[in-house]
């Protein structure tokens, strides 16, 4: 049970800084810097070609869902550098986060072979 836990955290870790970073930096370009080292490395690192799929999915299929909610009202963002009124580095942390869910999915269904 330990090892499990040491692994959802690890694999929770870039996550968690990804998002504890918002508040801290407030130059979008250089937050949008940042999750691209984070994310290259953290794909480069896992060498598994799934990760990839699951990146591009999620940056784009949410990508998508963000732009829809902004131009219904129900998400404004207040930021400086938006695209299609969307932070710059919000599809990064979105198609990071597929990532997270899937590493997080093959680690449950080790841990219960």
């Amino acid at each position: 049970m330990i090892h499990f836990a040491q692994r959802l955290i690890f694999i929770a870790a870039p996550i968690l800084v990804m998002i504890g970073l918002i508040p801290i930096i407030h130059n979008d370009l250089l937050l949008s810097l940042i999750y691209i080292v984070i994310t290259a490395a953290t794909l480069l690192l896992s060498g598994d070609r799934k990760d990839y799929l699951f990146f591009a999915f999620g940056f784009i299929l949410l990508s998508i869902a963000e732009v829809f909610f902004v131009s219904t009202g129900v998400e404004v963002f207040d930021r400086d550098v938006l695209i299609l009124n969307i932070p710059i580095w919000l599809p990064l942390i979105w198609g990071y986060s597929f990532v997270m869910i899937r590493r997080s999915i093959v680690a449950l269904e080790d841990y219960l072979k």
